[in-house]
């Protein structure tokens, strides 16, 4: 008996022994790792507080001017904590250049945080992590983006995009926005309602077949919430809601976005609905016509995992439609404020269009002929700056880039704003200088550093069609109006600090457009 406890004792020391070492070698082992990692050197940062990050050194209603100054600090490439969300930023045009065009495959996933995640899916996900949305093309990765995008760009090419075809659209479009612009008879108001309208519906054409009157409620209440909700995106309250998914129910802000994105999504519906009871597959109207017809194919091909679902339409045409009216027709707005505020500039410009144009219809074959016309149009869209932030990216796989290690799924943001006012690419970054895009005798220069539609895999699918559109709508208004400030307001009085939101709008004003005899 004595015996028998004996190698018990001895056992269970055995077995004790045993698992200590076992502990004693996953602590080494783990520690090790952890060395490891720590000898990678990650990109330099503000230091994080616990939840909050670098919350308390943001300007949420502007966030994309604390990075800026943060760059000047940490250098071009640098660690910020959003919250307890860790993000990398990339500033300047040669960091942002070699990440989305030379390592454009590493840097090209969206991250799909709570915000688009909601947006493009409708539900909050209760999960603290990257979310994985897979419709549309704007918040979607992998082989479902993939395969909307090609879609989306070939078919807006057989459409005409960039071609005679889309010229000729916006050109009609032109004419109806005179007549509203008319109507004032040189009194102030407002362009932005108007001008949205007039966009909205170059890519209502191309989209959907057809064009709306100015005067139609859906079309009015449709293109008001995507514009709202893309002003709402930029305010604290939502970004902190993004952060935060538990305050979005005690958001007044975020509830109000969502009612926005539901009444938008309700009349969309319908008006795919008539669409689809309307079409005809042997002649096609639009790009809804065309994803109807795939949709056809994949379902009597019986494929197994189709892509060409109603889901899919629902947010590549929301997505179109939201980047395809926000971003042109606040340039535009921006362009008729401008030369307001540089009567100089107008008067220029003007000059130039009317030797080279007297009273015919502008055509885009024209531009190689306006060169100072080109370079203003090239300078409006820098100094707007529409996009300060990019949409997020996040890599897809771990990479050492610029002598830093960044880690896959982290999110990524290329600070536009950066490139567009980087002081080692513009002489004077911060003021309006047409000459940024001309030569010393007075021709056009393209610059490299001129990336308002980001660069590499995820620019711009409108890119082309938004160039021809920035192009005709305003050599056309500057043809036949002259823009000034309303009576009793000088043009030093114009005020071009943008309003808050996700995109840079001008705030609100008022511009008398004069017509002219020219």
């Amino acid at each position: 008996m004595a015996v028998v406890e004996e190698l018990l004792h001895v056992t269970s020391r055995s077995a004790l022994l045993g698992i200590l070492l076992m502990l004693l070698s996953v602590l080494y082992f783990s520690s090790s790792r952890s060395r490891s990692q720590k000898k990678e050197k990650e990109p330099p940062g503000p230091k994080p507080l616990p939840i909050l990050g670098n919350l308390l050194d943001l300007d949420l209603n502007r966030p994309h001017l604390s990075l800026l100054s943060m760059s000047k600090q940490y250098g071009s490439i640098f660690t910020v904590h959003f919250g307890p969300k860790k993000m990398v930023v990339l500033s300047g045009y040669e960091t942002i250049k070699q990440a989305l065009v030379t390592h454009a495959e590493e840097f090209e996933n969206r991250d799909i945080n709570h915000i688009f995640h909601v947006l493009n899916e409708g539900y909050v996900s209760r999960q603290f992590s990257i979310f994985q949305s897979t419709a549309g093309i704007l918040f979607s990765n992998g082989k479902n983006w993939k395969t909307m995008r090609r879609f989306t760009l070939s078919t807006l090419r057989d459409l005409g995009m960039g071609k005679k075809g889309s010229e000729e659209k916006i050109i009609d479009e032109t004419r109806y926005l005179r007549e509203v612009f008319e109507q004032f008879k040189g009194k102030p108001f407002c362009t932005s309602e108007p001008v949205s309208y007039a966009v909205s519906n170059v890519i209502s054409a191309i989209v959907y077949g057809s064009r709306f009157e100015y005067t139609d409620p859906v079309f009015v209440d449709m293109v008001t919430q995507v514009k709202e909700n893309i002003r709402l995106m930029g305010s604290a309250s939502v970004q902190l809601c993004n952060l935060f998914p538990w305050l979005c129910s005690w958001t007044n802000t975020w509830k109000l976005m969502m009612m926005y994105r539901e009444q938008y999504f309700k009349e969309l519906k319908t008006l795919l609905k008539k669409l689809q009871e309307t079409m005809n597959p042997q002649d096609c109207r639009g790009l809804v016509d065309y994803f109807f017809v795939r949709q056809q194919k994949e379902e009597e091909s019986g494929e197994r995992n189709p892509l060409f679902h109603k889901e899919n339409l629902k947010y590549t045409v929301g997505n179109l439609f939201a980047a395809g009216t926000d971003t042109t027709a606040a340039t535009l707005c921006w362009a008729f404020l401008l030369m307001a505020k540089y009567p100089h500039v107008q008067d220029q410009v003007q000059k130039e269009i009317d030797r080279v144009i007297g009273g015919r219809q502008v055509r885009m074959e024209d531009r190689k002929d306006l060169p100072y016309t080109d370079a203003v149009i090239h300078e409006i869209q820098r100094l707007a700056n529409i996009v300060p932030m990019n949409l997020p990216h996040t890599t897809t796989c771990d990479i050492h880039f610029q002598g830093y290690f960044i880690k896959k799924g982290t999110c990524v943001i290329p600070l536009l704003t950066s490139v567009l006012r980087d002081e080692n690419e513009w002489k004077s970054p911060n003021t309006f200088n047409p000459e940024h895009f001309l030569d010393e005798k007075g021709q056009f220069v393209k610059r490299e550093s001129f990336l308002p539609f980001s660069a590499g895999h995820r620019v711009c699918v409108g890119e082309s069609l938004a160039k021809m559109e920035l192009f005709l709508f305003f050599t056309s208004f500057l043809q036949h109006f002259s823009f000034t400030p309303p009576p009793g307001v000088s043009e030093e009085q114009l005020d071009l600090t943008p309003a808050v939101g996700f995109t840079l709008n001008p705030s609100p004003h008022k511009l008398c457009a004069v017509v002219r005899n020219a």
